[in-house]
């Protein structure tokens, strides 16, 4: 079984709200998510190109079961609060990627 692959991108509109949710990945997000199922996790700030402001959190599933698990009993709640924080009208856009390793 591979590994899955789940990716979070935030485009963030300025330096100070980058530092804001940047802390709130370390500071406890990323490690619930860990805590959900992922067993790895990297906080990743995109430099090339510099702009738009892009962070990329990744995570690291041990296989699809675990993430389609995270999915059904943990994320909802874990994006509820990350909209609630950094909601559209904070500037803030996300998108999302899942792949297997390879």
């Amino acid at each position: 079984m591979s590994a899955i692959v789940y990716t979070v991108t935030a485009t963030l509109p300025d330096r100070p709200t980058a530092e804001r949710y940047l802390e709130w990945l370390k500071d406890g997000h990323v490690d619930a998510v860990v805590a959900a199922g992922a067993h790895s996790a990297m906080i990743v700030r995109v430099t090339d190109p510099p702009e738009p402001i892009r962070v990329e959190t990744r995570y690291i599933f041990p296989t699809r079961r675990a993430f389609e698990e995270y999915l059904a009993d943990h994320a909802p709640a874990l994006r509820a609060d990350g909209a609630e924080r950094f909601g559209p009208e904070t500037g803030v856009r996300f998108t999302r990627s899942v792949g297997e390793a390879v």
